[in-house]
């Protein structure tokens, strides 16, 4: 997993609530086994028409959103099944932050897990930055070390389980986080080894 300690980027607003897991990767695309190749299929019944042409009124098909790596969305993001393809096609796609007033408790560990930053914030704060994000190229400035979201010169804090926040910032899977215990390991077995 690639460490991340702070991201600035440009951001995508979702003006939506409640958006599950299949409206993020819908079932049909979930048959590869690796974790890239998903973010093509990102939001795809709202990104494209029965025919696979971009839909004009889906604002992420707008070009200046094309390089957005940061994603606010309204309350309840990632509901529906635990899907784990979720997260690999926003990642996938380019995001590596999502900002929303709150998440689906099975997506927020997913997606913690896969190296993106997670944060709750203030439907209010959301709300307004998602006015921003429509109306003009908008980016934050998220400092996940120091756990605060810098806009222009205005500094708005922000709460990580300090599991997560280790995990990302040391780039640890939990394969790594295993292996940080790997003399532990090999000692324990070697106690227990059949003779």
């Amino acid at each position: 997993m690639e460490a991340i300690q702070r991201h600035k980027g440009l951001v995508y607003p979702l003006n939506r609530t409640n958006v599950d897991t299949d409206q993020i990767i819908p079932k049909q695309f979930l048959k590869r086994i690796e974790r890239t190749g998903f973010g093509q299929y990102l939001f795809y019944h709202w990104r494209f028409d029965d025919d696979g042409k971009l839909r004009e009124g889906f604002n992420l098909n707008d070009k200046r959103y094309e390089h957005a790596s940061i994603l606010l969305a309204g309350e309840n993001f990632g509901c529906g099944s635990s899907r784990e393809h979720a997260p690999w096609a926003l990642l996938d796609y380019g995001f590596r932050v999502i900002i929303a007033p709150s998440f689906a408790d099975i997506f927020y560990n997913n997606a913690l897990k896969n190296g993106m930053i997670v944060i709750r914030v203030a439907e209010e704060q959301v709300n307004q930055w998602m006015r921003k994000a429509e109306q003009q190229a908008f980016t934050l400035d998220v400092d996940l070390e120091n756990q605060q979201i810098t806009e222009q010169d205005m500094v708005y804090p922000f709460e990580i389980p300090s599991y997560h926040k280790e995990k990302l910032i040391n780039g640890w899977d939990d394969i790594a986080l295993t292996l940080q215990h790997e003399e532990k390991i090999a000692q324990y077995e070697k106690k227990y080894e059949l003779k």
